[in-house]
């Protein structure tokens, strides 16, 4: 069968796509890591994530733009006197008409009826007022005049029922004794409610006689008044927003509505109820309006009431109140204030910070706030050393091979063969992968198992000499401030991630020094914030890496020092921080002490020189010398690859060409 010449296809648009893939969790597990590497706390860099939003997905500042573009549109679109001007028009006419049958009229009572329109007050309100007991001769001209009393009612309905200006057009006065009776029914069920004395089975009667005036569609009287006190208080707040001559004029009006004071009152003892049994609406807000389109008085209602749910939705798309989670999003109004497209994008970023929260890579802690987990740190740890072996196998024509535990004892792990390995295959995981793959093929009774070359796991193996590791990390003002903050942060990642997962055996203390030092462990040294904090302590970094290796004395000692400063203080007796600049003569000479110390343990230094300084660079190879280590001096972005590799190197004795770096 041909395709349909006139068939069109578009954006899924009722609700979410039900072809669309789920939610992807990596694009964001990304940014919230990278944010989190720079210093914001995991629960910041969700929210900043959430606003931002991905590549294909929008956030909720894209959303807000919308509400606050939609905002706009309405206040400088509309003006709040279309009444009036309505008002003054009819009256205009009827006037014109009425000028015009007099004029063909001889009588005196003509002359009179003249004298009377001539003087009419230049107020509207007044001249309706002052008119409402003439004697008009003219049909049109008292149509017109009726009209306006007709439309006054219709409108002061219409500001508390939506859609009754429309619905009482052309009423009776059956139809306006049917609204009063409506009314005054109203109040009662109101009233019987604010005492208790209200029942479920008078709602419901009520309801029965009366829901056509209420598309809401009320379940019960709560909901009814939260809807009526919603449209009564947005009517307040139009009334607020017209001049002081608008509203003494509306006032006036007002009293002329369907030519009854009965409907007044009711409305009246409507408007009591409300404020009395809502007084938590705004009933004394405005707002400012600039355009050129005017408003009815129902309109104009419907625009205020719009202004205060897009508000609401500011508010709930800002976030910033305490306690605030995406769930508190209404789609509903999202949907009706700014289409369906924007409540799909809502909820789609509510399902993904649900999964976030529900995938395992972010915990609470005991204080209450938000972690990377352990799941989420070996994610990023993987990432992180799979970037330092790709650059490790570009500048030294090495494969990462080495990253995988060569020429030593079983593990007792596995991993997928990648090209270049020489470990021994490990024969029940590469024929439990092949039975798996193809458990759904027929076979013949006798034929071989086929393996592919993707079933093939080999033998995980770790070198035979464990090493105590130490990195220690500056973690002065100064990385913050040159950009070297986050770079740190991951190389300690990559090679937290490799001691972990190839070789276990090995014991690493991170180490991280500013004005004083303290070891850590990787989710610490992850979640750590730059603060302003002058002073280089290096000489109590390396006291506490002398800890580590004597807690280790039968380990091959790695010392790895990253920095880009000299060292600027040190540790006192008392356990307080001496800080000097330039550096004091015996904050170098303690270092140089505890560096002796560590050295005599047999440590393989390397320092890691970040920067140009030339008194940074005199002072670390002086200390590289003392030690019989070496100084690297790597681009930021191939820090990781320097210490990944240099700690490599140490460990099994590699020998590394430093130009290379």
């Amino acid at each position: 069968m041909s395709r349909p010449s006139n068939a069109r296809y578009g954006r899924y648009r009722d609700g979410p796509d039900p072809l669309a893939p789920p939610v992807d969790l990596a694009e964001a597990l990304d940014a919230i890591s990278e944010d989190v590497m720079t210093g914001y706390s995991p629960e910041r860099a969700l929210q900043e994530f959430l606003r931002r939003g991905g590549r294909q997905q929008r956030g909720l500042d894209d959303l807000a733009g919308d509400v606050a573009r939609r905002r706009r549109q309405l206040t400088r679109r509309h003006r709040l006197d279309g009444t009036l001007q309505e008002v003054k028009e009819l009256l205009d006419r009827a006037v014109l008409a009425e000028r015009k049958r007099l004029a063909r009229d001889l009588d005196d009572e003509a002359r009179f009826s003249e004298m009377q329109l001539q003087t009419l007050p230049r107020s509207t309100a007044s001249a309706v007022s002052q008119l409402s007991s003439y004697d008009w001769r003219d049909a049109e001209a008292r149509e017109n005049f009726e009209q306006i009393r007709d439309l006054l009612g219709r409108e002061a309905l219409d500001q508390r029922f939506s859609g009754m200006k429309q619905a009482l057009e052309g009423a009776t006065d059956a139809d306006r004794e049917a609204v009063k009776q409506m009314l005054d029914d109203l109040n009662d069920l109101l009233e019987a409610h604010a005492r208790g004395d209200d029942t479920t089975q008078q709602f419901e009667q009520f309801m029965d006689t009366y829901g056509q005036y209420f598309p809401e569609n009320p379940r019960n009287v709560d909901e009814l008044l939260d809807a009526l006190a919603q449209r009564a208080a947005a009517a307040q707040r139009m009334f607020n927003s017209m001049s002081a001559d608008q509203r003494r004029e509306l006032m006036e009006l007002s009293q002329q509505a369907f030519g009854s004071p009965a409907l007044a009152e009711s409305m009246g003892r409507l408007d009591a109820n409300l404020r009395a049994m809502r007084p938590g609406e705004d009933w004394s807000g405005s707002s400012q309006f600039s355009g050129e389109q005017g408003l009815g008085l129902g309109d104009g209602t419907g625009v205020l009431q719009e202004l205060a749910d897009l508000d609401d939705l500011a508010e709930q798309l800002g976030q910033s109140y305490p306690g605030a989670r995406l769930d508190d999003l209404d789609l509903d109004k999202l949907a009706a204030h700014l289409g369906d497209e924007a409540a799909v994008d809502a909820r789609t970023l509510t399902q993904l910070e649900k999964a976030l929260r529900d995938s395992g890579y972010l915990r609470r802690s005991t204080d209450g706030s938000l972690r990377l987990s352990p799941k989420a740190m070996r994610r990023l740890g993987k990432a992180l050393l799979k970037d330092a072996a790709t650059r490790l196998s570009s500048r030294q024509g090495h494969r990462d091979a080495r990253l995988a535990g060569v020429a030593g004892e079983p593990s007792g792990a596995s991993r997928a063969w990648t090209f270049g390995d020489t470990e021994p295959w490990d024969v029940t995981r590469t024929l439990t992968n092949a039975l798996q793959r193809g458990a759904g093929e027929t076979r013949r009774p006798g034929e071989p198992v086929r393996i592919d070359i993707r079933d093939v796991e080999v033998t995980e193996t770790e070198a035979r000499t464990r090493a105590a590791v130490v990195l220690l990390v500056d973690t002065s003002f100064s990385m913050a401030t040159e950009g070297r903050w986050v770079p740190m942060k991951r190389t300690a990642l990559a090679l937290h991630h490799l001691v972990s997962t190839r070789f276990r055996g090995d014991s690493l203390q991170l180490v991280g020094f500013g004005r004083h030092a303290r070891a850590m462990d990787i989710e610490q040294l992850t979640a750590l914030e730059p603060h302003y904090e002058q002073g280089t302590n290096l000489h109590h970094a390396l006291l506490l890496a002398g800890r580590h290796l004597r807690r280790h004395p039968s380990s091959q000692p790695v010392l790895l020092v990253v920095t880009d400063g000299e060292p600027t203080a040190h540790l006192m007796g008392d356990g307080e921080a001496f800080f000097d600049y330039p550096p004091h003569p015996l904050s170098l000479s303690l270092t140089v002490t505890e560096l002796d110390a560590v050295t005599r343990l047999g440590a393989q230094t390397t320092f890691f020189q970040l920067g140009d300084d030339p008194g940074l660079a005199r002072f670390v190879e002086q200390m590289a010398r003392r030690a019989g280590g070496s100084v690297v001096h790597p681009d930021l972005d191939d820090l990781g690859a320097a210490v990944v590799g240099s700690y490599l190197g140490s460990r099994w004795g590699w020998e590394r060409d430093d130009d290379l770096w």
